[in-house]
């Protein structure tokens, strides 16, 4: 087993390898060292997301064990988010008013329809989800639908456009009970994706549904985009 485990090392790419140096699998590194690792190993020719992905004690097949939510890192995400806003009249305004890429009612929804979706995330006033609701077999599985509890359907439109220009993200827990999010970039200093991580494992806690039993924050690990995993002790980030 051992001698095929290392042919297999000796095949991965020397950039690869190299990324790998200095990283125990089985360690756990406080929330500080990890960052400091993967920002060091953040190498490519393009500004790397930091990525944090958390395995939490859940079966989101049950109802009562889904988490979901939204969360604003306190230094953005460093991310370009186009938005789209369902809205008619004053709150139509109120959205180009804020920023949003793209506003309006039956015409925006033709255009979906047509297979046209330019945007990273959707917002819609109340009385626009009869229309919306007609795209949802569109914008569900993209993960863009609108929805009251991650904020993207509110009367606060210039709020909602704001917060998802500035840094709100959301998170969804998958089938295997692992929530993924980008939480900066790797050009962002050390303290700043640190406080970016707390407050999305912040939110994630405070998302903890009714049904959840036993350890909820079962395992943290972070990256960048090209970069490698590294195992993160969740007692240094959780409460913290």
């Amino acid at each position: 087993m051992n001698k095929a485990v290392n042919k297999a090392e000796l095949k991965l790419p020397k950039r690869t390898a190299k990324a790998r140096e200095g990283i125990e699998r089985t360690k756990l590194y406080t929330l500080a060292e990890a960052v400091k690792m993967v920002k060091e190993r953040a190498t490519a020719k393009f500004d790397e997301t930091i990525e944090i992905a958390m395995n939490l004690g859940v079966d989101p097949r049950h109802a009562d064990q889904m988490v979901r939510g939204v969360c604003n890192l306190p230094n953005g995400s460093g991310r370009t988010v186009r938005v789209a806003v369902f809205a008619k009249g004053a709150k139509a305004d109120e959205a180009k008013a804020a920023g949003a890429d793209i506003v309006g009612a039956e015409d925006l929804m033709e255009t979906i329809n047509s297979g046209k979706i330019e945007f990273d995330r959707c917002i819609a006033t109340p009385d626009m989800m009869g229309l919306v609701g007609r795209l949802g077999k569109v914008l569900g599985p993209r993960g863009l639908m609108p929805n009251p509890r991650v904020g993207t359907v509110t009367m606060d439109i210039a709020g909602a456009v704001k917060a998802s220009k500035g840094g709100a993200v959301e998170f969804r827990v998958e089938k295997a009970g692992i929530v993924h999010g980008g939480v900066g970039k790797a050009s962002f200093d050390e303290v700043k994706l640190v406080e970016n991580i707390k407050a999305f494992v912040d939110a994630v806690s405070k998302a903890k549904p009714t049904g959840a039993k036993g350890t909820y924050l079962q395992r943290i690990a972070i990256s960048s985009s090209m970069g490698p995993g590294v195992k993160v002790d969740v007692s240094s980030v959780a409460g913290a």
